[in-house]
């Protein structure tokens, strides 16, 4: 049996190899789709804090993954027209400084999970999924009739942003960029799981009448997990906008939902680095069988299923046992 460690080792040094490769070979496009492979882990990532040790399933984040690129997308289309967001009652310019971007995607999204958690998490199991999707609908069709940015259309962006010390619209340097952030993601995400917090959180998924008795809120654990998962899928939505120098609604959409958490399901459920494994098996799949056929879907769905049946700890637990993240 593989351990978990090995495991992850060699998905992040698969994952750095094939852009370095294709780098070599000149094959921008293939950086450009590992690019889009870890922009789509580091979502699912956010999503597995809630789903997977907070047992909170989310038909909604694509909200969080919509404000992300929104944030970017205004800001960037006010500083390539020159125009300022807002003038009033205080003055806020666009810009094309990434930092700024996710800072503003990742408080818009933090704070979007904070309403939604507060409304959402005054209810369990089905209705708790219904309400998160019903908020992820509200966002799509505002989005739809927000005509100054697009509307249906979308908004495009003419060039993508500024992080210092990169030019960006090299594909491995913005490999590099996106790929550095979800390491940084991954580690404090392993950190979170083993603290206080984490360990409280995952006895709260279990038994929460077990929490309760130690004088510990098991909602508003859920609720903090919550908002962080929503803060990292907003950051993510940042980076996939700068990606494409596009947004759309279809960002916030019920469909990008399910694909983030099909990604989570793939890899393993509370499995850490079970996401990335979803998201890169998930693009692999996009590219390789989406060439062939315009219904590729239905090779993924069986997919799903044979993982959801046979192998509920996803791709990872098929190598490493069914047990959820080891020392």
């Amino acid at each position: 049996m593989i351990s978990e460690r090995g495991v992850n080792s060699v998905v992040l040094i698969g994952l750095c190899a094939v852009p370095i490769w294709a780098l070599l070979v000149d094959e921008p496009f293939t950086i450009t789709l590992a690019t889009r492979a870890v922009i789509f882990a580091l979502a699912a990532v956010g999503l597995n804090i809630a789903l997977g040790w907070g047992g909170l399933v989310s038909l909604g984040h694509a909200v969080f993954f919509g404000l992300g690129g929104y944030a970017m997308g205004i800001l960037a289309h006010h500083a390539q027209t020159f125009t300022p967001v807002m003038e009033w009652p205080f003055l806020i310019e666009g810009t094309k400084s990434m930092p700024v971007i996710w800072l503003v995607a990742m408080i818009s999204a933090g704070v979007a999970a904070l309403v939604i958690g507060l409304l959402s998490l005054r209810t369990a199991g089905v209705y708790f999924i219904m309400i998160t999707l019903a908020f992820g609908q509200m966002f799509y069709y505002f989005a739809i009739s927000w005509a100054e940015y697009g509307g249906e259309d979308g908004l495009s962006i003419y060039v993508r942003n500024d992080f210092p010390g990169l030019n960006t619209l090299v594909p491995i340097h913005f490999f590099a960029l996106c790929f550095v952030i979800l390491c940084i993601v991954l580690f404090i995400n392993a950190r979170l799981i083993k603290s206080p917090f984490g360990l409280a959180l995952n006895a709260a998924r279990q038994v929460p009448t077990r929490v309760e008795t130690v004088g510990m809120d098991p909602v508003r654990l859920k609720l903090v997990a919550f908002v962080i998962s929503g803060v990292i899928t907003g950051l993510a939505g940042a980076l996939f906008a700068d990606l494409n120098r596009f947004v759309s609604p279809t960002m916030f959409s019920w469909q990008m939902s399910g694909e983030i958490m099909i990604f989570v399901i793939l890899g393993g459920v509370a499995r850490l680095f079970g996401p990335v494994v979803g998201a890169v098996l998930f693009v692999m799949l996009e590219h390789i069988l989406g060439g062939l056929s315009n219904y590729w879907h239905i090779y993924l769905g069986a997919l799903l299923l044979v993982i959801v049946l046979f192998a509920r700890g996803g791709i990872i637990g098929l190598l490493c046992g069914r047990g959820r993240l080891d020392d």
